[in-house]
Parts: C-alpha cells; sequence; structure tokens
C-alpha cells in the first residue's frame, strides 16, 4: 500500500468501499505487454474518480516495491482509491492511494467456452472499477445452468463484452469487435496493434442479439487469457479454427514486454 507493506488499518478502507479503480497484469521478468496501456487507464480511472492522477513515476514505482524482486512470471493488480471519498463525503478529491497485489501468475483459458448470454451492463461501463457484485453474479448464474461465462447484451440491444474479457468475432476472415458501451480491454488493444504483423485486418461495429446467428467462430481475450477460442453461445455450437487462434496469439506475442 503507496510502497509500504499493507495492514489491517491501511486495508480496511478499501474493504469497506468499493469506490475505487484498478488493472490487472501479467509480468514477464519485470515487464509488461501493453504496460502503457495499462498506465494509460490508471491515469484516466484517477482523473475521472478522483481528480487527480498519480504520476506515473510514482505508479512504476509502486509496482516495483510490490513485486519486491520477483523474476519470471506473475500477476499483478494495481487498485486506486481515496480513504476521504465515503457515502458522507462523496465530493472529496485528491491524490489516490495505491494499493498493489503480486499473486502467482493466472493461467490462461484455453479450452472453447460455452457462453450463456444475459441481459446485463456494468455500470459505468468504461471503467475497470471495483463493483464486480454484478460480474460474479452473472457468471454465478451461468455457471449454474451449465455455462462457462456470461456474454452481456445491454438495454440498447447490443453485445458488449463479458464478465472480465472482451470478444471478437471472425467474418469472411476478418475480426469483428462489437461497438458499444464496454471497457476498452488491454488485451483486445495488444491483438490490434498485432493484426497486420499476421496478415489479418478488423472492424468495429454494433452487434445485436440477432446478428450472433451471422458469426461462425467467435473468441475472447483479456490481459490473463491472449486468446481462447468460443465453442458455443445459447448452445448453438461455434467452429473452432486452431490456426486462427494461434494466428491471433501470435498478433497478442508481436508486442514485447515493456520494462516496469
Amino acid at each position: 500500500m503507496d510502497g509500504r507493506p499493507a495492514s489491517v488499518e491501511t486495508l480496511t478502507p478499501v474493504v469497506l468501499s468499493n469506490y475505487g479503480a484498478f488493472t490487472s497484469m501479467q509480468i514477464e521478468d519485470g515487464g509488461v505487454r501493453g504496460l502503457d496501456l495499462h498506465l494509460e487507464r490508471l491515469e484516466q480511472e484517477a482523473l475521472e474518480l478522483f481528480g487527480v492522477a498519480v504520476p506515473e513515476g510514482r505508479l512504476r514505482e509502486r509496482m516495483r516495491s510490490a513485486l519486491n524482486g520477483r523474476t519470471g512470471r506473475c500477476s499483478l493488480r494495481v487498485q486506486l482509491f481515496l480513504q476521504t471519498v465515503t457515502l458522507r463525503s462523496p465530493d472529496a478529491q485528491g491524490e489516490p492511494s495505491v494499493l498493489v497485489v503480486a499473486t502467482d501468475p493466472a493461467t490462461p483459458l484455453c479450452d472453447p467456452l460455452r457462453l450463456q448470454t444475459q441481459a446485463y451492463a456494468r455500470e459505468a461501463a468504461h471503467l475497470k472499477h471495483a463493483g464486480t457484485f454484478g460480474l460474479t453474479r452473472a457468471r454465478r448464474a451461468a455457471a449454474m445452468t451449465g455455462f462457462d461465462d456470461a456474454l452481456f447484451i445491454g438495454s440498447d440491444g447490443l453485445v458488449s463484452e463479458g464478465s472480465i474479457w472482451n470478444i471478437g468475432f471472425v467474418e469472411d476472415g476478418r475480426i469483428v469487435w462489437p461497438v458499444a458501451r464496454m471497457l476498452a480491454g488491454t488485451g483486445q488493444g495488444l491483438i490490434e496493434r498485432g493484426l497486420d504483423s499476421v496478415g489479418l485486418d478488423s472492424e468495429r461495429r454494433p452487434i445485436d442479439r440477432a446478428a450472433l446467428a451471422d458469426f461462425r467462430q467467435a473468441f475472447i481475450c483479456n490481459s490473463a487469457t491472449p486468446v481462447c477460442p468460443v465453442g458455443n453461445i445459447d448452445g448453438r455450437s461455434l467452429d473452432v479454427d486452431p490456426a486462427l487462434i494461434d494466428r491471433l496469439q501470435a498478433a497478442w506475442a508481436a508486442n514485447a514486454p515493456q520494462p516496469i
């Protein structure tokens, strides 16, 4: 917490309030693929939620401190919160504190996913905020009915995102990303940056529930899972093309880790 070992006293405000935001990343020997995307996200979150951004140098220092000399791979979550923002004083502003948690590396998903569409949209969907009750409830509901995860469709009828990932569809060899109220994922950003290197291109357009039937292939992506195929949506089977998944993985891998 702010460069020092966390204590009960410093963690209590985080536990008692979900007014905050974060980003999660995978560390590879002290570097992160798309670190610039994560730092940009943290800056935008801090400005919108607290009115003041944490200087980039300080964020990097906090991250290095939490790694504490770790080498190899691990997961890192960087969360922002401001103790003075409460229900009694919601208008407080100031530079947020930085909670950094280092854990074992996340295991990427690889088996084709069975997705259940659900009518849901995250509050302030453009932010990766700490209010995750709805996401957990959606994943739980999907799991209890035999699916792996939930694919959200907003009140406007548009396909947006999943619980903790973005989704991409494939049409005539082109990647199609949904346009809707949702989070701009770092995994999606990395794939986009690398598509040219593997001879693929992409487009963005609104996709409604009916249009899902037009796609025969889909995949999900986030910071922990570069690419994972979707094998089923609402009971309808989709094709899985391992060669395409390899190309998308290569597009993601075309982005070298950036040193912290």
